[in-house]
């Protein structure tokens, strides 16, 4: 196996943001919402947890309608690393802390049943997803951690699951300890997905494409209303949009967004490591590879994150590249992509009823970073408590658990400090450019257009396009990304193309358009906008 003192080779990273599962499978087409309809429940969101409700509802004999704002599988879903596992880092010696043996072991029990789930419906379906039967390690480099990591795969093990505590893993280079869970999986989620949604629509139900959700009315029954005016009424609702579109539940409240990248690069087959990593220490990575047409594995590894709309993204993909070349025979990076997730406050994702009131609304969210097995397990949550049947991890997941979110105060509060000192200080800073003339090609800035802070990108012709820099979600600023160009909203995620529009919510209407000719002097810099309190 190679080992630490590879030099990494010279290459010329991809300029691509495209990941390998959307480059390897075929773009969708489904017809957006052309009139009004009524189904039994209507799925908001087109990734893992939607499209897997939609399935397991429609396997339940409900009608269903799923509503994407873009196209399915090809949101957060397409850009995961596609770990389908019941190891989640080092989570079960916490969680035996604060839930208790119980709670820890019914998340054991209902994240492993979703990927036995996967398992099922690939075999059912026969779906040529390469869903691969590989352990799971959490690990580290550091010999102090080892008592900690005994402790994991103790609480692990007595959760149910197939833990143990190793000093041996497939990686080339030595940990000084790892938990390993065997009996896990990794897949190709799009051609899973891509599947699940074939099957779904030959039993009759539909999904709609670029139809994007902008109202909801509560009630029996339900209507959900879209951006061309139509609407869907339904008893109920699913909002499956990875960060709620509706919100109240202020569950805006007890989540941070976080936006993780990813490279990837062809590996020897017989460099493969045998398995999926997570190391949470110090510099986090995680590790798995995936097969190439050509016998190769190509080898994804992430690890690098950060608020969106807060870091200089083309740094840290050199630091992830570095660090790949240093200890894998990758030749050349083949990808380099992003994904996003949503941590929760106290660690577990909330699936159940969207808020104390609800009856016929449901939410799938806060994943933390485990959306596959999760995305998996909340479809079946919902369509039981839709069908009214009650799984005995219903509480440990419910939305409106209170007596958690008191216990993790501090961590709800400190998200929420970090919050208000994006909306207070963005406002009280003074920006890096005087004018729109200052912005060379290719980048964005956010300036002051006739005394309004707007966000404005210069494209590679020299054209400028400006747009409020004010998200339409709850009024933070925007930044810039330089690697993905967009515009991208620090508070709680959302992110903008260069023209405004709706990339990734929980905004739902796009910025607004702005006029950059014969305005954004400096005149006004550093004073706070006087439309934006």
């Amino acid at each position: 196996m190679p080992n630490d003192a590879r030099t990494p080779p010279v290459t010329s990273p991809p300029r691509t943001t495209e990941s390998h599962w959307l480059r390897t499978t075929d773009s969708t087409s489904y017809p957006p919402l052309a009139g009004n309809t009524t189904v039994d429940a209507v799925v908001v969101g087109g990734g893992i947890a939607g499209l897997s409700t939609a399935w397991e509802l429609t396997r339940a004999g409900r009608s269903v309608a799923v509503l994407e704002a873009d196209r399915i599988a090809s949101g957060v879903t397409g850009f995961t690393t596609a770990k389908l596992t019941a190891q989640h880092g080092l989570r079960y010696d916490r969680l035996r802390r604060t839930r208790g043996a119980e709670g820890a072991e019914l998340y054991a029990r209902s994240q492993q049943a979703a990927v036995e789930r996967v398992a099922e419906i690939c075999a059912e379906l026969d779906i040529d997803c390469e869903l691969e039967r590989v352990p799971a390690y959490a690990y580290s480099r550091d010999t102090a951690q080892r008592p900690a990591l005994r402790a994991e795969a103790e609480a692990a093990r007595a959760a149910g699951l197939d833990a143990s505590y190793v000093e041996s893993t497939g990686l080339p280079f030595t940990p000084a300890g790892a938990v390993r869970i065997d009996g896990q999986a990794q897949f190709h989620p799009r051609k899973y997905l891509l599947a699940l949604a074939a099957d779904l629509t030959a039993y009759g139900n539909a999904i709609h494409e670029r139809t994007r959700v902008t109202g909801l009315r509560e009630g029996t029954p339900c209507q959900v209303t879209t951006e061309n005016g139509y609407t869907v009424t339904a008893r109920d609702v699913v909002v499956a949009t990875h960060f709620p579109v509706f919100d109240r539940a202020l569950l805006f409240t007890r989540m941070s967004p976080r936006r993780e990248l990813v490279v990837a690069g062809p590996l020897p087959a017989d460099c493969d490591p045998d398995g999926m990593y997570i190391c949470e220490e110090g510099t986090k990575r995680s590790v798995r590879t995936a097969p190439l047409d050509d016998g190769s594995r190509l080898l994804i590894v992430t690890g690098e994150s950060f608020t969106p709309g807060t870091a200089d993204a083309g740094e840290r993909f050199r630091r992830l590249e570095e660090w790949m070349h240093t200890h894998f025979p990758v030749t050349a990076t083949r990808y380099r992509w992003a994904a996003q997730d949503n941590d929760p406050s106290d660690s577990v994702p909330l699936v159940g009823a969207f808020h104390p009131g609800a009856r016929h609304t449901f939410v799938a969210t806060g994943f933390g970073g485990w959306g596959m097995s999760s995305g998996v397990m909340a479809g079946r949550l919902i369509t039981d408590l839709i069908c009214a049947v009650t799984p005995p991890w219903t509480r440990l997941y419910d939305p409106r658990r209170l007596w958690s979110a008191l216990r993790e105060a501090p961590t709800m509060l400190s998200q929420q400090a970090e919050v208000a000192q994006h909306f207070v200080g963005d406002r009280l800073r003074t920006t890096h450019v005087d004018s729109a003339d200052d912005i060379p090609p290719g980048t964005g800035a956010v300036v002051r257009l006739a005394g309004r802070r707007s966000a404005v990108y210069r494209d590679e012709a020299g054209v400028c396009h400006a747009v409020s820099a004010r998200c339409t979600h709850l009024g933070c600023l925007v930044s810039f990304n330089a690697v993905e160009r967009t515009w991208e909203c620090p508070c709680h995620g959302s992110r903008f193309g260069v023209d405004g529009s709706v990339l990734q919510g929980p905004a739902v209407h796009p910025l607004e358009q702005r006029d950059v000719d014969g305005a954004g002097g400096p005149d006004a810099a550093g004073s706070p906008d006087t439309e934006e309190p």
